[in-house]
C-alpha cells in the first residue's frame, strides 16, 4: 500500500521482503503502473547480515536516501499460559531490534540526502496496539509496538541535528496480509469498533507517509500518528 503510493506519486522506490517472489512480483506491477519505479531487493529482515546485505545493495545503485520506511513486521497470538519464548523473540527481533538496526545502516545514505530545509524521513510503522490494550493475546506484538513507538521519539531527538526526520504512523485495521485472518474471523467486531466504520484504505497510510515524507512534514518529527478511524478515542481499554 505504501509503496504504491509513493510509486504512483513519481518516486523510485525500492522494496524488501523475505519472499522473493511475492518481492519480485509486486516491484514488476507497481512499476508497470508507475509513473514511478519500483525495485525488488529481497532479504530476511530477521537477520542482521540480511539487513547489511540489504544496504550494500542499495548502496550500489543509490548514494542517498530521501525516505526510509521500516514496515517489515510479524504478530503471534496465543494463551499467557502457553505462549513461546521463541515466538517472543521472533516478534520482538524483527519488529523493533531489527528497525534499530536498519535505520542504523542506512544512516549514510539518509544524511546525504537530508537538509535542513528539506530533512530526511525516517517512518516507522507501529500500531494501535502499542498505544491502547488489544482483545487478542499479542503480548509480543503489542510489546513491541509501544517500544517502537518510544524508540522513534528518542531517534527523532538525537537525529534531528543530523537533518532527518524520524515519526511512527500507528495503524488500526488495514487489510495486509497480517490481518487477513483477523479480519476474517473477527471482521465485523473490528469494523463495529471504528467509529468511522470501514477497515483503512490503501491512500490512508500511504497519503499519511507522503505527508511526513515531503515538505508539508518537514517540521514534524517524533509523532505517534494514529491512521485508525477513531479506533482509539472509542477503545474501552
Amino acid at each position: 500500500m505504501i509503496a504504491h503510493g509513493f510509486v504512483a506519486n513519481g518516486a523510485k522506490v525500492y522494496i524488501s521482503s523475505r519472499s522473493a517472489g511475492v518481492c519480485d512480483k509486486v516491484a514488476a506491477e507497481l512499476s508497470k503502473m508507475g509513473p514511478g519505479q519500483c525495485i525488488s531487493i529481497p532479504a530476511d529482515l530477521q537477520s542482521l547480515a540480511e539487513v547489511q546485505r540489504l544496504v550494500a545493495e542499495i548502496s550500489k545503485h543509490e548514494s542517498l536516501v530521501h525516505v526510509l520506511v521500516n514496515n517489515a513486521g510479524a504478530t503471534w497470538g496465543e494463551s499467557i499460559k502457553t505462549y513461546p519464548d521463541q515466538a517472543f523473540e521472533k516478534v520482538m527481533n524483527l519488529n523493533l531490534k531489527r528497525v534499530f538496526s536498519l535505520t542504523q545502516a542506512m544512516l549514510p545514505l539518509l544524511q546525504k540526502a537530508g537538509t535542513k530545509e528539506k530533512p530526511a524521513s525516517i517512518i516507522n510503522i507501529g500500531s494501535v496496539d502499542g498505544i491502547h490494550i488489544p482483545t487478542q493475546e499479542t503480548y509480543a506484538y503489542s510489546a513491541s509496538k509501544a517500544a517502537l513507538h518510544q524508540m522513534t521519539r528518542v531517534m527523532a531527538g538525537h537525529l534531528g541535528e543530523k537533518h532527518i526526520t524520524c515519526n511512527a504512523i500507528a495503524p488500526g485495521p488495514f487489510e495486509s496480509k497480517m490481518m487477513a485472518a483477523t479480519l476474517k474471523n473477527f471482521g465485523e467486531q473490528i469494523v463495529s469498533n471504528v467509529p468511522l466504520g470501514r477497515i483503512g484504505q490503501p491512500e490512508d497510510v500511504a497519503a499519511t507517509c507522503i505527508y511526513l515524507a515531503s515538505r508539508a512534514g518537514a517540521y514534524t518529527t517524533g509523532a505517534i500518528i494514529p491512521v485508525d478511524g477513531g479506533t482509539l478515542v472509542k477503545a474501552k481499554h
